[in-house]
């Protein structure tokens, strides 16, 4: 049994922390899978990342860029600064934070707001890099079954 403290900065031990997320069960909500996310960066979980993401998504990921970034930095930290998380269905949120990371190219520090969805018991981040590939009327890739402009649309500032 692994005695290592969590990456994500809960201070918990990683198996009883972003641990059972990273083994399958699927994270309560957006803040809890936005830290086991960037715990799974710090450990090179690559497919827990890709699975996390959109499915409507995954295919436009890029594993190798994504394993690169992972292995190739020192995690510093996480700040989760905030999580909105806004009613109907789907359920959508926001979670704004903070990761610091060193690489050879020197110390770096991203704040980002990123955007979640849950579908199915699951929450998913919308990977802003990756085009969703819809119009407003189309069905919303995240399989609410609405609109794109009623649904995951209108929490990308589309």
């Amino acid at each position: 049994m692994s005695v290592s403290v969590c990456p994500c900065g809960s201070g918990d031990l990683l198996d009883t922390c972003c641990g059972h997320y990273h083994a399958g069960l699927p994270a309560p909500d957006a803040q809890t899978l936005m830290r086991s996310r960037y715990s799974a960066y710090v450990l090179g979980l690559v497919d827990y990342l890709v699975a996390t993401t959109l499915p409507a998504q995954q295919a436009g990921l890029d594993r190798e860029a994504i394993k690169a970034w992972s292995q190739q930095s020192t995690w510093l930290g996480l700040e989760v600064e905030s999580a909105e998380v806004f009613g109907g269905k789907p359920e959508h949120a926001f979670v704004t934070f903070t990761a610091r990371w060193h690489d050879n190219d020197g110390e770096h520090c991203h704040r980002e707001r990123s955007a979640f969805v849950q579908n199915q018991g699951r929450w998913y981040f919308i990977d802003p890099t990756v085009s969703l590939k819809a119009t407003r009327n189309d069905p919303c890739p995240c399989n609410s079954g609405q609109k794109f402009k009623k649904c995951c649309s209108s929490y990308l500032g589309s």
